[in-house]
């Protein structure tokens, strides 16, 4: 880690898809136990932004640390510490619940695989359900499920795009107990959402994104909740016309 001791660094993101920039020179820093809540727009940038933290995809340039290992040289070593809610729940239909979880128990060699999944089905409410095929799963349990496959190998980052999305009130309340958790005990966030309210209760810096570039960045704390709210509904609203 830097003399600053950034967690997470990111200098310089660009991503092109031919002539079109989805990231426009993006530059984040953040330190252990904060939480980031990126917002935006569809099509600002956000999902991409997530899949280039999470390896998922490749920066046409700028550079990614984590944990002060390059992302795109020791992507093995920084995987090993990102958990990761993505659109896709990388998921296995065909397997139960329990089988999931088992496979990336052995991924991430994770020390006593079957308790650890006991209680990280505990944790999201889906204990009733570890027999139960993936593909018989509501969106919701599966979107709880992916929260399960994300928490299992007790990551230092979590990585969540969307990660509210089709959730029921119980499954949020759950989600949201989870992050403060990992939050209190040192973990370190960048979630993207669309849900402000839920997503400002958690966290510790805000954001939105517009045509791949930031526009804005702020200490929760020095912002009063209406007004960054008021900020986005009118930054987003103007933005739809454009």
């Amino acid at each position: 880690m830097n003399k600053r001791d950034y967690v997470i660094e990111v200098k310089d993101l660009t991503k092109c898809f031919g002539y079109k920039k989805a990231l426009n020179r993006i530059n984040l820093f953040l330190k252990k136990g904060e939480c980031l809540a990126i917002f935006g727009p569809n099509g600002a940038g956000k999902t991409t932004l997530i899949h280039i933290l999470s390896s998922l995809m490749r920066p046409t340039s700028g550079q990614v640390m984590i944990y002060g290992y390059d992302l795109q040289r020791d992507g093995e070593e920084v995987r090993k510490r990102i958990g990761v809610i993505s659109h896709q729940t990388f998921l296995y239909d065909e397997l139960t619940v329990f089988e999931n979880l088992k496979f990336y128990g052995r991924m991430y060699d994770v020390n006593e695989a079957n308790k650890r999944i006991e209680e990280v089905l505990e944790r999201v409410g889906l204990s009733d359900c570890k027999s139960d095929q993936v593909q018989t799963l509501s969106r919701g349990m599966k979107q709880r499920l992916s929260l399960a496959r994300a928490i299992l190998h007790k990551p230092s980052i979590l990585l969540l795009d969307e990660p509210y999305a089709g959730l029921d009130q119980n499954g949020k309340e759950s989600l949201k107990g989870i992050l403060e958790d990992f939050i209190e005990s040192g973990g370190t966030t960048i979630m993207t959402s669309h849900d402000l309210e839920r997503a400002l209760e958690v966290c510790s810096q805000v954001a939105i994104m517009s045509f791949g570039i930031i526009v804005f960045t702020e200490d929760i704390s020095r912002i009063k909740r209406c007004e960054f709210q008021n900020l986005y509904f009118n930054f987003t609203e103007r933005r739809s016309y454009l």
